[in-house]
């Protein structure tokens, strides 16, 4: 396993889950609601930032590896699933949404270690759509955390609706990915 910053970064964002669970299990004399929100916010916004300049530094220093390829994905899908999960347990999420989201990133996660062993994983590139969800839902998951208005804004309101477009996208980018898919799927099962 190589060691540099792009993977530290990429491990310290796994660390983080359990941070960011354990601040609403600590006990309020400690800290209360707001000061919990506030701080699962936070280190889920840290861990999103640790998902960008991982990659950007793994990039731009050339310490790219095959390592970094396989734990980035899989630490972006673990923080996101906890978000989530942190969520629905709270009440501020649907347990349905939840569902969607997570069960498409481990639908497609699947889908494209599939197509790498069958040599076509270009076929499944990340489109915009993709990338859209992730924006609505990177946006949503820190606003439903938060929960708390923010002069007159109602935050909890707000990350509701943009993680209901995110399960829109959610399933419409699963319906793009298996779509294009389809016909390497199909001359798998005309080989056999």
């Amino acid at each position: 396993m190589p060691v540099n910053i792009p993977i530290l970064l990429t491990w310290l964002r796994i660390v983080m889950i359990p941070l960011m669970i354990a601040v609403f299990y600590v006990p309020e004399s400690w800290l209360y609601d707001v000061g919990r929100n506030l701080a699962a916010t936070l280190i889920f916004v840290v861990a999103a930032v640790t998902d960008w300049l991982d990659g950007y530094l793994a990039r731009r220093w050339n310490q790219t590896s095959a390592f970094g390829a396989f734990l980035d994905p899989v630490a972006d899908k673990l923080v996101v699933a906890a978000a989530l999960i942190m969520l629905v347990q709270l009440g501020r999420l649907d347990a349905i949404l939840a569902s969607i989201i997570i069960g498409r990133e481990i639908t497609i996660s699947a889908l494209r270690e599939w197509m790498a062993q069958i040599g076509a994983h270009k076929s499944i590139a990340v489109s915009m759509i993709g990338k859209i969800k992730t924006v609505a839902q990177m946006v949503a998951i820190p606003l439903l955390l938060y929960h708390s208005p923010i002069s007159g804004l109602d935050v909890q309101n707000l990350g509701t609706w943009l993680i209901y477009i995110a399960a829109v996208l959610t399933l419409w980018s699963m319906g793009y990915y298996m779509r294009m898919a389809w016909p390497h799927l199909a001359e798998q099962d005309r080989k056999r």
